[in-house]
């Protein structure tokens, strides 16, 4: 049996934690080196990258154009968290929490930056009059839900992800206490579904949006391969409603975007026009490069 942590009056930073992020982590926030912004020729610039908080944004962004809102047109760029591009000095003067995605708005008076996927969904849903209903009750629930999403998933990423999936070791306390917690989290969706085909009500919304980047890839088992663990079929409320949402073209365009793993066919690592998904995802450009 292991020695029992007793921790220290005050923690000190001296060694990594380990884990698969462990060379990105650290206590102190700020720049770590001089790196510019590069932008491109939309007035909505995007620096992301393809996980749950990055898709929420590009989903929206796909939606928005689909639903005929041409000023929607942006350019988006990756920035690879685990080499560290969000913390060069152009990204933390979008973001200084240095986390993706982080949006620059070159449409207004005075350039605006938005940072935190919530505030992003919120700020582009406000501009462009789309997915947030105009009714004051089904808008509330919408922003009830979106909110939801934004306090309940670190549990899922930071909590169970972490430990079932990225610690350096496996420990069964943390484990059971989150895998419990996500478990709850699921139930607390699969009830509402069972009442209603989106978490606003009829209508579909950034709350669908944000609550299915992360929970509805979680029901489809994509997330920490950890499907069957969860028992993630088992929600049937839930399975119904992210297919449904999965289908959407919007929603498979946008989870391309800013993707850097996976299928080479399934990563536009870049997206500046919306003939770059036929023309530039990773399978056509790889052969290029070895070339």
């Amino acid at each position: 049996m292991s020695e029992e942590y007793v921790p220290p009056k005050v923690w000190t930073w001296d060694a990594e934690s380990g884990g698969k992020f462990a060379s990105i982590n650290r206590p102190i926030a700020g720049p770590t080196h001089d790196k510019e912004l590069e932008v491109g020729k939309h007035p909505l610039q995007l620096y992301s990258l393809a996980t749950p908080n990055g898709v929420k944004v590009t989903i929206m962004l796909e939606e928005l154009l689909a639903a005929g809102h041409t000023g929607a047109e942006y350019d988006a760029w990756l920035i690879n968290i685990g080499e560290g591009n969000q913390f060069g000095s152009g990204f933390v003067d979008v973001n200084p929490n240095s986390k993706i995605p982080a949006l620059m708005d070159h449409s207004t008076d005075k350039p605006t930056r938005v940072f935190e996927s919530g505030s992003i969904l919120l700020y582009l849903a406000e501009k462009f009059g789309a997915f947030l209903p105009k009714d004051p009750t089904a808008r509330t629930e919408a922003l009830s839900w979106l909110f939801w999403q934004m306090g309940s998933a670190p549990y899922l990423g930071g909590g169970f992800g972490h430990f079932y999936a990225y610690a350096p070791e496996k420990f069964e306390y943390p484990i059971n206490r989150f895998a419990m917690e996500v478990k709850r989290e699921l139930d607390v969706l699969d009830r509402r579904l069972a009442e209603v085909e989106y978490f606003a009500g009829d209508e579909y919304s950034i709350a669908d949006m944000a609550i299915w980047a992360w929970y509805g890839v979680l029901a489809q088992g994509k997330i920490y391969d950890a499907g069957e663990f969860l028992d993630v079929e088992s929600y049937k409320n839930v399975q119904r409603w992210q297919k449904a949402v999965a289908a959407r073209p919007a929603v498979i365009r946008g989870r391309m975007v800013n993707r850097a793993f996976g299928p080479l066919e399934e990563q536009l690592r870049e997206r500046h026009d919306a003939s770059d998904f036929d023309l530039r995802t990773q399978d056509k450009l790889e052969p290029a490069e070895a070339e």
